[in-house]
């Protein structure tokens, strides 16, 4: 049997080794002081237990992650405004303007009022008549050509969108037709096309330029534009050099120029230059064996004077009389001849000079036979003062003719010589 002091000592070992226990194993779920928690599959543990051993402990629960309110939500980025497109802006394109029958300089010193002017404006605003060159009477070339002068006076780009539109109208209009009405109408197109600076739209201008370069060799009949011009010494061929002369200077084609204006020296009588005409009757003809379209200086037929006269036109009226029989043909030749003669003047071409003024002295004849223009013949008179400074009686307003028209607003002061340069037609740069 114990004594009384060994069980008291006995008690007191056990209390001392209950409690050493309690300190070494704590309970599951409590977290020892000082010993930092750490997550390990979702289970808080301690750092000393944090790598698994092979004793587990059966009483230890899985407690959830407590939620870390501390920690800010995540709020969406704003989303942000496109900002618009920064707009592409317009390219400056060259200026292409030729200045084939008026340039930009002269037209601004042409005035905004008076009758003339008044005339242009009210035909540019007339509607109605639809291009068709395959008619030789159809007047909307002129009418084409009026608005394309209001526009490029005054700025309304109304008129130049109605032009566009009718030039691409115009295209291929000329099917079924004759080389004379090609002739009347084409000219007015291509300068209204210059007067507007058509390749400022590029799509448009190689659309009309294609088609302009067709209408040199496209046939008509069994003549082409070139073919009327080389071959008929009438109002046929002289409205095929105009119009032959517009196309080439608007396409800056040089070679099909010059030839245009060797073909257009031969007409005036320089026999040199060019001689393939095909010739009608002789009746008219000062020399019978070197025909010309119009007669040289001094010549005679019979006692009278045939200085100036057109043989080709003048036959029309029958067999050489004194005095003629009077038909319009004449004028109407000089319709193309005067427009031709300018265009190619202005392309630095001394026309206006060729064969002793050829062209003054045709007129000169047909009013010392008393054939007076009038009528649609009435803007050749403007063109005559404008160059020569000679003071044939000129109505205004004046009618449009049949290839070109107000005269009285464009060529109503007397001429001060302009002509482009070869490096403006053919795109080149000065050297």
């Amino acid at each position: 049997m114990l004594n009384k002091l060994q069980q008291i000592l006995l008690s007191l070992f056990v209390l001392v080794l209950l409690a050493a226990c309690s300190e070494r194993v704590p309970l599951a779920g409590i977290k020892p002081e000082n010993t930092p928690a750490v997550h390990v599959g979702g289970t808080v543990v301690s750092a000393a237990t944090a790598v698994p051993t092979e004793t587990a402990v059966s009483t230890v629960t899985q407690t959830p992650i407590p939620a870390m309110e501390d920690e800010p939500t995540a709020t969406p980025a704003p989303t942000e405004t496109p900002l618009p497109p920064t707009p592409t802006p317009t390219p400056e394109l060259p200026e292409t303007y030729i200045g084939i029958w008026i340039g930009k300089e002269e037209l601004a010193q042409l005035p905004m009022e008076g009758s003339a002017w008044e005339n242009v404006v009210a035909v540019a605003n007339e509607r109605g008549g639809d291009p068709n060159i395959s008619d030789q009477n159809n007047d909307n070339d002129v009418r084409v050509l009026a608005k394309a002068l209001v526009y490029a006076r005054t700025g309304d780009t109304a008129y130049r969108d109605e032009v566009i539109e009718n030039l691409m109208a115009a295209i291929d209009t000329e099917d079924g037709g004759r080389t004379l009405a090609l002739g009347r109408n084409l000219v007015s197109y291509v300068i209204a096309a210059d007067l507007i600076n058509l390749p400022q739209n590029p799509e448009e201008n190689d659309t009309f330029s294609a088609w302009l370069r067709e209408t040199l060799t496209e046939e008509l009949g069994d003549l082409t534009l070139q073919t009327t011009h080389e071959l008929r010494p009438n109002n046929w061929g002289t409205h095929a050099g105009a119009s032959r002369a517009a196309v080439a200077l608007y396409l800056g084609d040089m070679a099909e120029l010059e030839q245009t204006a060797q073909v257009f020296k031969g007409w005036l009588g320089d026999r040199d230059t060019y001689d393939s005409f095909e010739f009608g009757e002789d009746w008219w003809q000062a020399d019978e064996d070197n025909p010309v379209a119009i007669n040289p200086v001094g010549t005679e037929i019979d006692g009278h004077s045939v200085d100036g006269a057109q043989p080709e036109e003048m036959r029309r009226g029958g067999k050489f009389k004194w005095p003629p029989k009077e038909t319009g043909y004449p004028w109407e030749a000089l319709q193309g001849s005067l427009v031709q003669a300018e265009i190619l003047s202005r392309a630095g071409y001394d026309t206006w000079e060729w064969e002793e003024q050829a062209l003054l002295r045709a007129v000169r004849f047909l009013y010392e036979i008393e054939w007076p223009a009038d009528g649609d013949d009435q803007w050749q008179l403007w063109m005559i003062n404008h160059v020569y400074g000679t003071d044939y009686a000129a109505e205004t307003p004046a009618r449009t003719g049949k290839n070109i028209g107000f005269t009285d607003w464009t060529h109503s002061e007397h001429r001060v010589v302009v002509t482009i340069s070869v490096q403006k037609l053919t795109g080149e740069k000065d050297s």
